[in-house]
């Protein structure tokens, strides 16, 4: 039986099609990965907050154990998935950077990545991102899949909470 995973898989809204990709992928490899993001097609049909909103992904992202950052071209602008890393690292969730398919070596991380980010993986190394949700290993890549050499320029901090 596959190993069971709540995982919450922040995203620029553009690209769900790669969202999708993943989850699929993610099932291949035997995680069972069960994704608690918010999705266009999940959208309500009438406004909501920016309070209610957040309330929302900050209770889904509690119920996650692994936290996936999806970095594509555009994710570094979009505040949500800046809001969602720092909270994630608040509730000292595990995250990790998943360049989207067909980055360029250019892609920007976004900021909160750079300041509580742990793994960066390129789209094509599924497995070495199933030993990171296991916790077996930490790795660092380019989005072209090539290891990361010299210091990493985003370091790790830890929180403490009272």
């Amino acid at each position: 039986m596959a190993d069971l995973h709540n995982v919450f898989i922040s995203h620029y809204g553009e690209d769900e099609k790669q969202l999708d990709t993943l989850k699929q992928r993610l099932r291949e490899y035997g995680c069972d990965a069960r994704n608690s993001s918010v999705e266009k097609k999940k959208y309500r049909p009438y406004k909501v907050t920016d309070a209610t909103i957040a309330r929302y992904l900050r209770i889904c992202i509690r119920w996650a154990k692994t936290f996936i950052v999806m970095i594509g071209e555009h994710t570094h602008e979009r505040p949500w998935v800046n809001y969602e890393i720092r909270q994630a690292a608040r509730q000292g969730k595990t995250v990790i950077g998943v360049y989207e398919h067909g980055c360029k070596d250019d892609v920007e991380l976004p900021g909160a990545f750079k300041e509580y980010g742990g793994s960066t993986l390129g789209w094509n190394s599924i497995d070495k991102l199933i030993d990171v949700i296991n916790g077996k290993e930490t790795v660092n890549e380019k989005p072209d899949g090539m290891p990361v050499t010299g210091p990493v320029s985003y370091p790790m901090i830890y929180i403490k909470c009272k």
